[in-house]
């Protein structure tokens, strides 16, 4: 009987020791993909700061018809035309280029530029918004914990970073912007409890813009003094927020002209 006992331990140790080690395993595996991703992106990035205004773009890669794309963003466009711009926060890991698939709405939740299987995804615009038209353009991109992608924006929650960092770089392929940032709050996506901000895309009317306007204003976290008039156009940033289930951290600023 001890002799069966024994054998028992020692199984149960055997399977509670490989499965340490295929948990271990995973997670080394999962923060090296991290880490290679962060590098592609830093590489990316590197195309558009090393393009001179003026670089040419190559004859054997023609872009369509009517497109005047910025110089510093048509390499990557060539790459990738789900290309749509480029966002970028001073003293933050965020300056990715930004996709949107409106064919397949959530594809670059998990896939990358190159368009294979990444967990960190790329940031992109839901798929309703227009570049061109749109009241409010709703960008999505992953919390990373260390700041890395939208994780970046939890420094958003200290109003003293906030007052150092007051506008957002959202270029799109033909025209370089800045937005002032309005609001940051948090609220519950998919529930009752919680605001559809990402309903807001086309202001019906100027009440209905300035009632999302009011709406952020009143979640957040603290006053910016900044407001925004029916007209102006709006970017809403958004990431996931643990401190709730489903919880979203959202920051809302305007175009500055």
């Amino acid at each position: 009987m001890k002799k069966q006992k024994s054998l028992i331990c020692f199984i149960a140790a055997v399977c509670l020791l490989g499965s340490a080690a295929f948990c271990i395993y995973h997670i080394c595996s999962h923060y090296k993909h991290i880490d290679g991703q962060i590098k592609e992106f830093a590489k990316i990035a590197e195309v558009v700061e090393n393009t001179p205004d003026s670089e040419p773009i190559p004859e054997d890669k023609p872009l369509s018809e009517g497109e005047d794309i910025l110089a510093k963003y048509k390499e990557l466009y060539l790459q990738n035309e789900n290309m749509v711009g480029w966002i970028s926060i001073e003293d933050t890991t965020i300056n990715y280029p930004v996709m949107q698939t409106p064919k397949a709405p959530n594809f670059y939740l998990k896939h990358n530029f190159k368009k294979k299987r990444s967990d960190l995804g790329v940031p992109y615009i839901q798929e309703n918004c227009d570049l061109e038209t749109s009241d409010n353009l709703i960008l999505y991109g992953h919390h990373i914990k260390g700041g890395k992608m939208f994780g970046a924006l939890e420094s958003y929650k200290d109003k003293r970073f906030y007052e150092n960092h007051k506008t957002i770089r959202f270029d799109t392929l033909t025209e370089q912007a800045e937005y002032e940032i309005i609001a940051v709050f948090k609220t519950v996506a998919y529930s009752g409890e919680g605001y559809r901000y990402y309903d807001f895309v086309d202001a019906e009317s100027e009440k209905d813009f300035d009632t999302y306007i009011l709406k952020c204003k009143e979640l957040a976290l603290y006053d910016t003094g900044v407001t925004a008039a029916y007209g102006d156009k709006l970017i809403t940033l958004s990431t996931c927020e643990y401190s709730a289930p489903n919880g979203r951290f959202v920051v809302v600023a305007k175009k500055v002209n």
